[in-house]
Order: C-alpha cells, then sequence, then structure tokens
C-alpha cells in the first residue's frame, strides 16, 4: 500500500474558543499538485500552519509521510502568504535562498560550497539569479514571491506547503511558478497549495481539497471539484463568481482581473 504524503484525522482548531477548522478529516497521496479551496475565513491558511505545527490543535492530528512532523520535518518545506513577510528586513535575494539551507538543529553552522551552489540551482529554477545580489525589498510582489519559492527549493524537500503563491504576481511570474510546481510533481514531489482562482483549478491541479470551517470534499479534481461540491462550500458567492466569469468571457475586464480573491 503506497504511503499517503498527509493524513489529517479529526483536526480541530479554534480561536477564542470560536472553531475555524472543525473535524476536519483527509488522506493525500504523494506525488500530486493539490489544491486548497474554500471562501474567505474558511481555514485555509490555518489548515497549512496546523499540519506544520504552527498552531495549536484543539482536537484531532495531523501526520506526514506516516510520521509525526518532528521525525519528517527536514523533509517538508513552507512558503507563507507574501503579505506576511517584512519585505524591508535588508537582505539579499541570495540570502535568504540560503536560509532554506539551514536546518533547526545546525543553525549555527558555517554555509559551504554546496549550499551556495543548491541556491544558485534554486534561483535558476525561478529565473531569478541574475537578481541574486539585489536586496529583496527592491522587488516586485512577482519576483518576491519567486524568491521565497527559491528558498523552498533550496531546502530540497519531498513535501511543499505553499499559501497562495499565484496571489498578486504578474503573467509571467505565475507561468513561471505554474512550471516549476509542474516540474516538482514530475520529480515526485507532493505540494499542497492554497489557492483561490477558481478559474484554474481544473487546469493546475491533480487533487483538490474543498472545504468551508470543515471538510466538503477531498480527491481527484474530477470528481470532487463539481457544482453541488462548490455550492456546498460557497453558496451565494457562486453567483457573483459567475456573473464576473461571463463578463471576462465579454471582454468586460482586462485579462489579469480575471481573479476573483474570496
Amino acid at each position: 500500500m503506497p504511503t499517503s504524503a498527509i493524513e489529517v484525522h479529526n483536526l480541530t482548531v479554534s480561536y477564542n474558543q470560536r472553531p475555524v477548522l472543525w473535524d476536519v478529516d483527509f488522506t493525500l497521496p504523494e506525488g500530486k499538485l493539490i489544491a486548497i479551496v474554500g471562501p474567505n475565513g474558511s481555514g485555509k491558511t490555518t489548515l497549512l500552519k496546523s499540519i506544520m505545527g504552527l498552531v495549536p490543535l484543539s482536537g484531532g492530528f495531523a501526520r506526514l509521510f506516516d510520521q509525526p512532523l518532528a521525525d519528517v520535518r527536514s523533509q517538508v518545506s513552507y512558503v507563507p502568504q507574501r503579505e506576511s513577510v517584512d519585505w524591508d528586513f535588508p537582505a539579499r535575494v541570495k540570502d535568504v535562498v540560503l536560509m532554506g539551507r539551514y536546518r533547526p538543529q545546525n543553525l549555527l553552522r558555517r554555509l559551504t560550497r554546496l549550499d551556495r551552489e543548491v541556491a544558485d540551482w534554486a534561483l535558476e529554477q525561478v529565473r531569478m539569479k541574475e537578481f541574486a545580489q539585489r536586496q529583496i525589498s527592491q522587488l516586485s510582489g512577482g519576483q518576491q514571491q519567486r524568491v521565497f519559492i527559491a528558498r523552498s527549493l533550496a531546502q530540497q524537500a519531498n513535501l511543499y506547503l505553499m499559501d497562495e503563491p499565484f496571489a498578486g504576481v504578474d503573467a509571467a511570474s505565475e507561468k513561471a511558478i505554474l512550471e516549476l510546481l509542474l516540474q516538482l510533481k514530475d520529480r515526485g514531489k507532493t505540494l499542497l497549495i492554497v489557492h483561490h482562482d477558481l478559474n484554474t483549478v481544473r487546469q493546475y491541479f491533480d487533487w483538490v481539497v474543498l472545504m468551508n470551517t470543515r471538510l466538503v470534499a477531498a480527491g481527484p479534481v474530477e470528481e470532487v471539484f463539481t457544482e453541488a461540491n462548490l455550492q456546498a462550500a460557497y453558496g451565494g458567492q457562486l453567483t457573483v463568481l459567475a456573473q464576473v466569469a461571463d463578463r471576462v468571457q465579454e471582454g468586460g475586464f482586462p485579462v489579469r482581473k480575471k481573479e476573483v480573491k474570496i
């Protein structure tokens, strides 16, 4: 029986005694590109943080590769939302990527030639090597996102958790990020990604976790990403989404405004 990449069982997270996640239960396979989809406030970011042990659980557990996080932490890489990062921190692009070479147990070790070679390789993967000596604050939003993904690549993990990597990026960055994610999947990596653009879920992803505080459904896109499940997750918001999609097709909005973040 193949090993699961992520197992979440009866997971519950509460803030101020109000549940953000409630009794969430699913198992995700290895080697897939998986979207977490749901409306604002549905617990998508909290789900990633709970899997990474960054928020306290009110109940349940998460296991990665059939093991506790502590036993496989070096195999897991996390990319937070770009808005949650202080981009004014004075650091060069390459220094940010090199942060991915440190581990909790060896934070004080000196960087090696191999570490620097891996960092250069990671920057090449996201098409940012020419910006290696640039201050991170001087980059565009899309470029900053690509640098953070390069830092994640430098960890050389087997599981990547990414919180809205396509949010607020330009078309070139979105294309570069998608190509990279597909390459990682082809290498057998597992990618769990918070995603907000319903228009591209079928195009980009193999599996989907559809939720709104509780799990609505999880599985292959063709089975889970149905009108009935979307209605259960979004309710009346889908009517607004459909109207916007119609306007896009009619040319009423610019192409880059097609994304509806909800």
